[in-house]
């Protein structure tokens, strides 16, 4: 994580790039809770958001300005980062300044080792900031920094202020909604005793009356102004409920966060590291550009009626969501940027029509391997929480991996994270090696794109 001079609390230094990344950094182990970044985008007028669009994390990705967009997780020997990458160039004027906030999740920030927030130029690399936090004890959130204006040129203050309040009571200082999980039912009243009648209740048979015809509308002018349209119904509140699946933890079920219906949306995007080893160095140079990298997602799927087959860009086999198989794959991206990256849709008002589905990725072109590749899955059901995970780091010449597989089981399904690298045999293609390593037992033929 380098080692390079921490800035004490309350300094500032200068940003001399027009985008930069910012690193949230930790050391993992046992005991040690996830943490999330985000970013805050502060009106100079209000200090606070505009709305809450300007809140940019992991159940909300990417700035509509494109200014700021969450690029997730990544895993390696020395600990754990999470990134966001900020265009400066592109921050709209009215925005003052970015605020760079860390949230724990099932825990404090008191156990989670090597704290610290770094600030990279995203064009060369080089380090431009770094500040540990070293004093953390019963906190939950913490604003680490903030890149702000300052005559025209951009800055970055180390803050390193806590919260004990979560991630909510963070956003919510700063003026954002916040979805809050409906309270439990009241439990009803025990029902009055009965009044003892005073008299005898006397009932008359019903009277047949002939139904009113109701009188005719008068006629409205042709000058008459139309009725005003509706209000606009308020804009949904951030949920910030979330789903991380792990080595330790790689199940989840969708019905009991919520997502049994509606669409759901799965999103792979990656970024590629600049400095190859080991198995990048030796079989994926072409990786360095990202317009010369073609992943594709596919999915596997298996039908309750026993039939089989596949989703994927080659052969545009594309599928549709509203008749078989309720898959359907968006159009092919290179760029893995996480406000597009490779989506698929699945439809879950169909969920009884799926037995098995295998959700995996293989490298079209671009490189011989998945080394020094990050990636980031993100499964967003339409209703309930997000569940993302990301891919460990690959030691194999591995151009296939199994992501995630959904499994029905008793009508609801449940996600598996796999996040598994296979090496194809000579001869043997990507999709005819996952399907061998998982029984699906279907025909190939060779296809393009």
């Amino acid at each position: 994580m380098g080692a390079s001079m921490s800035m004490l609390k309350g300094s500032n230094v200068p940003v001399p790039a027009r985008s930069v990344r910012v690193e949230l950094a930790w050391r993992s182990g046992p005991g040690v809770p996830d943490a999330d970044a985000s970013a805050l985008l502060i009106a100079a007028a209000t200090g606070k958001v505009r709305s809450d669009a300007d809140f940019v994390f992991y159940n909300q990705p990417a700035h509509a300005s494109g200014a700021v967009r969450h690029e997730g997780k990544r895993t390696s020997p020395e600990g754990v980062t999470d990134t966001l990458y900020v265009d400066l160039a592109r921050v709209e004027p009215d925005v003052e300044r970015v605020v760079l906030a860390a949230s724990a999740d099932g825990g404090t920030f008191g156990r989670v080792p090597g704290l610290c927030v770094r600030v990279l130029d995203a064009e060369g690399g080089a380090e431009l900031a770094r500040f540990d936090s070293t004093d953390a004890t019963v906190e939950t959130a913490f604003i680490l920094g903030e890149l702000y204006r300052r005559q025209g040129a951009w800055k970055f203050r180390a803050v390193g202020q806590g919260y004990g309040s979560g991630l909510e009571g963070l956003a919510t200082d700063f003026g954002i909604t916040v979805d809050k999980p409906a309270a439990a039912p009241a439990m009803p009243s025990p029902p009055s005793p009965p009044v003892p009648a005073v008299a005898p209740v006397v009932t008359t048979p019903p009277v047949y009356a002939p139904p009113v015809q109701p009188a005719p509308a008068p006629t409205v002018p042709a000058f008459t102004a139309a009725a005003p349209p509706p209000p606009a119904a308020p804009p949904a509140p951030v949920r910030l409920s979330k789903v991380t699946l792990t080595k330790a933890a790689p199940t989840v079920s969708l019905a009991k966060q919520g997502g049994g219906s509606g669409a759901l949306r799965v999103n792979l995007n990656w970024q590629v590291r600049k400095q190859f080893s080991g198995w990048g160095a030796k079989l994926g140079r072409a990786v360095a550009n990202h317009t010369d990298l073609d992943l594709d997602l596919c999915a596997l799927y298996e039908l309750a009626d026993g039939r089989k087959g596949v989703v994927q860009a080659l052969g545009n086999a594309f599928g549709s969501l509203n008749r078989p198989p309720y898959i359907h794959l968006d159009g092919d991206d290179r760029t893995g940027a996480v406000s597009s990256g490779e989506n698929l849709t699945v439809n879950l008002d169909h969920k009884d029509q799926f037995r098995r589905l295998l959700i995996f990725v293989t490298i079209y072109e671009g490189a011989r391997s998945f080394a020094d590749l990050h990636a980031t899955v993100t499964l967003q059901p339409q209703h309930g929480a997000a569940i993302d995970f990301s891919l460990d780091e690959c030691t194999v010449p591995s151009t296939v991996c199994a992501l995630a597989l959904i499994t029905n089981t008793g009508g609801d399904l449940v996600v598996q994270r796999e996040a598994r690298y296979l090496v194809p045999a000579r001869g043997v293609s990507p999709q005819r090696t996952i399907d061998q390593a998982y029984g699906w037992g279907m025909n190939w033929t060779p296809g393009r794109k």
